[in-house]
């Protein structure tokens, strides 16, 4: 009989209070902004925060009147990204009302947008925005098609925030990471092994005797965020030995850019899949979908999603690869980790056949020209549900099992 070959694999999340998620839930508030009145805006926006600082600086061309006074508005909109995440309070070091807002944004450079704007040009077609390289990941180890570590770390986030805004526990605060380790036999997920949840919180928790988060807190942390989203996507794996690190330091009060400062595209393997798999290197938010860096991502997770979806392969990593200018991919590389039913040849010249992978193309299956980028800022760009995420529909898995003859 053979021997079960185990392993653990972890990945982590953020919630959007968390400082580097601060910063990519403005930059993307700012991009839908702007492209809410000009689909054919450039944009390319960086943001710094700190200790009751806000810094935007980056690249952003506009054609139109009304998202001329957007960007003239940036400000009013750094704010109001700050105060929909839950920064509305002075006492905790960084607010939506009394944090310095600096904004240094300019033209993008001539020379690039001569090479991504259609009809310019050396090759006349919408070219890449950048060279670069995308990957796009799926495994059949959740509903979504996400591997679990990654997909339960960002529920978990997704749940710490829900409860704070909700009321469920009033002394969360916006700040806070979630981590979580699952047991493999034979790569396929077996138990959960531990649970790390770090958040903020109000002194109302603090023990007097100890200073630390009390027991009572703790508890609730463990039977209101992180047991219900473990028996909504995988009741099978709770388990009476899950490991459980709340607050590991005893005390998480000072926290958000007040605690820690955060930049835009800190935050890439959390954006994406975790670890599972591989990251070229490019981050997404703020950024138009012009640049390939997120078109071409969102592109190659719903060919990797659809041919799992297929029955293709249990998983799927997809490479694309780009030259500034281009329209064509500069390759296609579809490894199914030696999961394929069939060879991996034939399902990659399905999807050189069935996708649109020019940039333009990209942009008008995904319906991409449309400001739905903040909702992706927070909690993963991938496995997740609503309009806006298109890269995470199934269409397409029926004309590939067609294309792959089965």
């Amino acid at each position: 009989m053979a021997r079960t070959v185990k392993h653990l694999f972890t990945s982590e999340s953020v919630t959007k209070g968390h400082p580097d998620k601060v910063a990519d839930q403005i930059s993307d508030g700012i991009l839908d902004s702007l492209i809410r009145h000009d689909p054919r805006a450039r944009v390319a926006c960086e943001t710094l925060v700190s200790t009751g600082l806000v810094v935007v600086a980056g690249e952003v061309t506009v054609h139109t009147p009304k998202a001329e006074k957007a960007l003239l508005d940036v400000e009013d909109t750094v704010r109001q990204v700050i105060k929909d995440i839950g920064y509305t309070d002075p006492k905790i070091g960084f607010d939506h009302r009394s944090c310095a807002v600096l904004k240094a944004l300019h033209r993008q450079s001539v020379d690039i947008s001569q090479g991504v704007t259609e009809g310019q040009g050396e090759h006349k077609e919408q070219g890449a925005g950048d060279q670069g390289l995308m990957f796009g990941f799926a495994c059949n180890e959740t509903r979504a098609l996400m591997p679990m570590p990654i997909y339960l770390s960002q529920r978990l986030t997704e749940r710490l925030s829900e409860v704070r805004e909700t009321g469920v526990l009033p002394w969360i605060l916006p700040d806070g990471k979630s981590q979580v380790t699952v047991e493999y036999h034979d790569n396929v997920p077996a138990r959960i092994h531990t649970v790390v949840i770090s958040t903020q919180h109000s002194e109302d928790v603090v023990s007097p005797k100890t200073g630390n988060i009390t027991i009572k807190a703790r508890k609730e942390i463990i039977e209101k965020v992180i047991k219900p989203v473990v028996m909504d996507e995988c009741p099978k794996l709770w388990n009476t030995r899950i490991r459980f690190h709340i607050n590991p330091t005893g005390r998480f009060v000072i926290g958000g850019p007040h605690g820690d400062s955060g930049l835009t595209g800190r935050k890439i393997i959390v954006d994406t899949y975790g670890g599972r798999g591989s990251h070229g290197g490019g981050a997404f938010s703020g950024k138009d979908p012009s640049k390939v860096d997120r078109s071409a991502s969102y592109m190659a997770r719903y060919i990797a999603k659809n041919i799992v979806a297929a029955k293709l392969a249990t998983a799927c990593e997809v490479q694309l690869s780009y030259a500034i200018g281009v329209p064509d991919p500069i390759s296609i590389l579809v490894d199914c980790e030696g999961t394929a039913v069939i060879a991996e040849r034939k399902i990659a010249k399905a999807v050189g056949d069935l996708f649109p992978l020019k940039p333009r193309k990209i942009i008008e299956h995904l319906k991409l020209l449309r400001p739905i980028y903040l909702a992706t800022a927070h909690d993963g760009h991938f496995g997740r549900k609503g309009r806006g995420f298109t890269w995470e529909r199934t269409d397409m898995a029926k004309p590939l099992r067609k294309a792959c003859e089965l």
